[in-house]
């Protein structure tokens, strides 16, 4: 596979039901066969401990997806960062995934979704993958259960072809309550030795592993 350096993203504002949504857009500077291969939509962390667009984790899988050939596409949930809106425990920030992906859609016809996302982003984007047709599911460190404080997440099942990355030593969702959730699924789960939940140091290895196991 020919690889492509990131162009530099393009800022946009989309509509959202809650008003309008920050969104980077990084799509494959260099001439990929037929175009861009798809688009990935990245949904990052919690918005009320710090999480948004610019968060590290969500940033190399925009960049991963970019050198795969994808259009990477980073929203900033609803009150984070310049989006307009109020935090809603994950009701209007799924709406407003759904809204996203349909015009990005729109402004790149004919291409297939894929959908990633870590920490609460991976739990938002195991809700939109029931809802929009999607290509494959990466979810990085996805909560379920009890979570760090009083959050509790009731995360449902997800299609046998998702990547389900986990660090060893996860302090906010713990590997035991993946593993529980998976179980069920009979979902691999790929854990990265030593990795914290922000998966300091080991950044690079979430790439390979999504690299490693895409298909076009």
């Amino acid at each position: 596979m020919t690889r492509s350096p990131t162009r530099p993203g393009e800022r946009v504002f989309l509509a959202g039901a809650a008003g309008r949504i920050e969104t980077v857009i990084d799509a494959p500077a260099g001439s990929f066969p037929g175009g861009a291969r798809g688009i990935a939509l990245v949904a990052h962390p919690h918005p009320l401990y710090g999480g948004t667009l610019d968060n590290k984790v969500a940033q190399t899988l925009a960049k991963t997806f970019v050198e795969l050939g994808w259009v990477a596409v980073r929203p900033n949930f609803r009150g984070a960062g310049a989006s307009e809106g109020m935090h809603d425990n994950g009701e209007g920030e799924t709406e407003d995934m759904i809204a996203v992906a349909r015009q990005v859609s729109e402004r790149y016809p004919g291409l297939p979704v894929a959908l990633a996302g870590f920490s609460f982003g991976a739990y938002i984007q195991t809700r939109v993958a029931r809802r929009v047709k999607m290509r494959r599911l990466v979810l990085v460190a996805p909560p379920s259960g009890p979570v760090g404080d009083e959050r509790s997440y009731v995360t449902g099942d997800v299609p046998a072809d998702t990547i389900v990355i986990h660090g060893e030593r996860d302090e906010t969702v713990p590997l035991a309550s993946v593993f529980d959730w998976a179980r069920p699924q009979e979902l691999p789960v790929v854990v990265i030795p030593g990795a914290d939940h922000f998966f300091h140091r080991r950044l690079h290895l979430i790439s390979n592993i999504v690299k490693g196991a895409w298909r076009d």
